[in-house]
């Protein structure tokens, strides 16, 4: 039984050949043909499940290219599978500009849930997970890595991260600069391989618990950012903001006092930043 004409997304294992379902196998089965980042990654996938379905590279390079002869396929009739090289596709993996060309042109997408390292990596990392920014890979330049981290300093909630094994280092260098030393880290490797490790540290205290074995950076890593959690007496811009604009008018005293009613903060910790500020 074949599919019906449709582009199908199809996840396939992050490490672990048994991750992937049975639904996934049959899709690769009976499509036409499949649309995979690197036909010879996805070759021994497809050879270790015994599925002789037709491949066809599409990859950063070639997608926007390709995309208009697989949106004439699909048009056609035929049922096409895209696959990355792991994981679900278009996370941080091509298929972007396919997806959106099918979309525009009336074709069915159909998304099969399967694999995905960041979610994997996040499940088991002991971080909030209640809110997250999944952010794909860090600027390779230093500058661009830090004015990246930067913009993200003050983001509360927990911060995702693929990264390659050569610029981990880099990236958790840029962060303990950015947001501090007792930022909490989480560095998942290898996840559902036979060396997988998921290791949490503070900022500093990471850099150099990787600095001490290269092994430590190798693999498929997800690098994972506590969210910022402000201190108890840091007072809200919107608080400061109000304290000005009554200061204008009002003693200090009452100033903080509504100031401290209106944003339910410290009275005493604005009168004291009143005192320290005073113009």
């Amino acid at each position: 039984m074949s599919h019906a004409a449709a582009l199908y997304i199809v996840p396939t294992p992050i490490g672990n050949l048994n991750d992937i379902s049975q639904r996934a196998l049959e899709t690769l089965q009976q499509v036409d043909f499949i649309a995979c980042e690197d036909t010879r990654h996805t070759a021994k996938l497809l050879s270790h499940y015994q599925i002789s379905t037709p491949t066809w590279a599409l990859h950063d390079h070639n997608e926007q290219y390709k995309s208009e002869q697989l949106v004439t396929r699909l048009l056609a009739g035929q049922a096409i599978a895209l696959v990355s090289d792991a994981g679900t596709p278009l996370i941080s993996d091509p298929g972007y500009h396919l997806v959106n060309s099918c979309r525009d042109a009336g074709i069915q997408v159909i998304a099969l849930p399967g694999p995905c390292a960041a979610i994997t990596a996040l499940s088991a990392a002991g971080l909030p997970t209640d809110r997250f920014a999944f952010e794909g890979f860090l600027p390779a330049k230093d500058k661009a890595r830090l004015d990246k981290l930067e913009s993200l300093k003050d983001e509360a909630r927990t911060l995702v991260f693929y990264e390659s094994p050569r610029r981990l280092l880099d990236s958790v260098r840029a962060l303990v600069e950015v947001m501090g030393e007792e930022r909490r880290l989480v560095v998942a490797r290898e996840l559902t391989k036979t060396f997988e490790s998921i290791h949490s540290l503070p900022a500093a205290e990471m850099l150099e618990w990787l600095m001490g074995d290269d092994n430590r950076s190798r693999g498929e890593i997800v690098l994972m950012v506590a969210g910022h959690r402000p201190d108890a007496d840091e007072l809200p811009a919107e608080a400061l903001r109000t304290l000005g604009l009554l200061r204008a008018e009002l003693p200090l005293k009452k100033a903080a006092a509504l100031t401290a009613e209106i944003h339910g903060v410290k009275k005493n910790a604005l009168y004291k930043y009143g005192l320290e500020h005073t113009a």
